[in-house]
């Protein structure tokens, strides 16, 4: 079973670890033109399916169109759309041109863009009506109002941009690229940020050759199959959609479901039926969402279910449980990040299933050694917690090269003499090589599946008149998992109160984004700080 397991990991390694016509190639062009790839709804009732054929049409023309706007190899080009063919034709692109892809999720504010176009050096941004307002209150490029906007149109209300180039008028006019640019496994073709513990979001340069460890995921741990409907309900502004929403089933030539509308359970059991979902995967927030509503009276056996993954946060097993008895079938839960996608899954492909273990995430996917080691960079025995490290020498899928432009931040992340890189999170394993989470070894916050870094609200909050001092950690939510709980010092004149609370809520939401703001606001006098000024979070979460 090993021999034939490393000979799987060598296959994926040497098929993205070379030359090769370009990543549009790899996702789009290869695989049968006539065979659906994307199955979209919105919220307001538009259905519309593409297939292989049709999205390589449209990524040509659109290819050209960003040529036109001096879109090159190497070239950084920020996209603020939500799920859809837009945002496919978009990626498909840029990739086409060896360009590099800087995703940025619908709900930040001007605050977390301005940030990463200005950081990542992005020349142009594809967006549409809908999210085309923040970007006047972003600073982009040199502050010029110059700054290239490619907007989908019709998608909302909006005002008239008539500096803007109209996304499927410029498409339609355009001729089709005739060649894409050769790329290779050390090419870059996505820069995506990540909350850190302090200072701005980090820059995770993505490499081509992390393709093979993406397609890993797919056969290994959601053993993804030709004949399987696939719904993974993540957002691709994040790293899991990004990587296994989209990215991932393309790889593999999939039909793939995205849906772009508010979440509800009665909807999300819709798409299901509707669609004969097989392999479905959310965040544990969607499933505890679902068993806090119950499966309707007769449903189950009307569903097609045969995996249920789940990733993002930690999953209670008791929600497994619960789907098993309702559903059918269990949630395996899967572990990752974004500087390496996931890693540690109970994996679903018939090879690796082994019994589920209550409370464990798994054990590492093949490709990759995980550890547990201690302070100084010693890998601990089974029943010691310490925190979750990758043995680089030993994970020929590792592909994390480093942040963007943060040396610093990149050294941290490695021990022992640059064998080990940590991941953060705190665990333990068994004698097995089960993994068990214990829970983040910095101040990360995971809420609903998506990572808050305590910096960015903190940041924001002190952008408010109001405020002198703050500080944010997470708080234990039922729903959510944990929610952001922010520490308020308030500057002479202001009196704390509920009304400023909201007002405070609404601030953060409005100006950094629409999953960060604090849920719970408490004012206090000082906030706990060592001699030499930092802020202690741990004695806040003491409570």
């Amino acid at each position: 079973m090993q021999e034939k397991l490393t000979k799987q990991v060598d296959q994926l390694i040497s098929a993205y670890d070379r030359p090769v016509p370009s990543v549009a190639y790899l996702l789009c062009d290869r695989h049968d033109r006539e065979k659906w790839a994307l199955v979209y709804e919105n919220g307001a009732g538009e259905k519309r399916t593409y297939t292989y054929g049709e999205l390589r049409d449209l990524s040509e023309r659109f290819a050209a169109v960003l040529r036109n706007q001096g879109v090159e190899k190497g070239e950084r080009v920020a996209v603020l759309l939500p799920k859809g063919p837009e945002l496919l034709v978009s990626v498909l692109a840029i990739w086409r041109l060896g360009a590099v892809h800087v995703p940025l999720f619908t709900a930040f504010g001007p605050q977390a863009i301005s940030y990463r176009v200005k950081n990542s050096g992005a020349g142009v941004i594809v967006t549409d009506t809908e999210n085309r307002g923040k970007l006047d209150g972003a600073e982009l490029g040199n502050g010029t109002s110059a700054f290239p906007v490619i907007t989908v149109t019709g998608t909302a209300e909006g005002e008239d941009r008539p500096d803007d180039t109209d996304f499927w008028e410029a498409l339609h006019e355009a001729e089709p690229i005739p060649e894409n640019a050769e790329v290779t496994g050390d090419d870059l073709f996505i820069l995506l940020y990540t909350s850190g513990t302090t200072g701005h979001p980090k820059g995770v340069e993505v490499p081509i050759r992390a393709l093979a460890a993406f397609e890993g995921y797919m056969r290994f741990g959601l053993d993804l199959q030709p004949g399987d409907m696939y719904w993974n309900i993540a957002d691709p502004g994040w790293a899991y959609g990004l990587y296994y929403a989209l990215v991932g089933p393309m790889l593999l030539g999939q039909t793939f479901i995205m849906v772009n509308a508010k979440f509800s359970v009665e909807e999300a059991y819709r798409v299901l039926k509707t669609y004969g979902v097989t392999n479905y995967a959310a965040a544990p927030t969607v499933y505890r969402a679902m068993r806090a509503e119950g499966v309707p009276e007769g449903l189950g056996d009307k569903l097609k279910l045969r995996v249920l993954s789940s990733a993002g946060e930690p999953l209670n097993p008791d929600v497994s449980k619960w789907a098993e008895e309702k559903l059918g079938v269990p949630i395996y839960d899967h572990y990752g990040q974004t500087e390496q996608g996931m890693v540690v899954n109970n994996h679903h492909a018939p090879e690796l299933q082994r019994p589920l273990r209550s409370g464990s995430m798994g054990q590492a996917m093949p490709g990759f050694r995980a550890v547990i080691v201690d302070e100084a960079g010693s890998e601990l025995p089974a029943e010691e917690e310490g925190q979750l490290a990758l043995d680089t020498e030993n994970s020929p899928l590792f592909w994390f090269r480093g942040y963007y432009r943060d040396e610093e931040r990149t050294r941290e992340r490695f021990v022992g003499g640059k064998r080990y890189y940590l991941t953060g999170d705190a665990a333990s394993r068994d004698a097995d090589d089960f993994i068990y989470f214990s829970g983040r070894s910095d101040d990360i916050i995971s809420s609903a599946g998506y990572r808050i870094g305590p910096f960015e609200v903190e940041s924001a909050l002190m952008g408010h008149d109001a405020v002198a001092e703050a500080a944010v950690i997470g708080v234990p939510d039922e729903q959510r998992g944990e929610i952001v709980k922010a520490f308020v010092v308030l500057k002479p004149g202001y009196e704390p109160g509920d009304a400023l609370a909201q007002e405070l809520s609404r601030f953060v939401k409005g100006n950094l984004s629409a999953h960060e703001y604090p849920r719970e606001i408490e004012f206090v006098d000082v906030l706990p700080k060592t001699p030499s000024g930092k802020i202690q979070r741990f004695q806040l979460r003491k409570g």
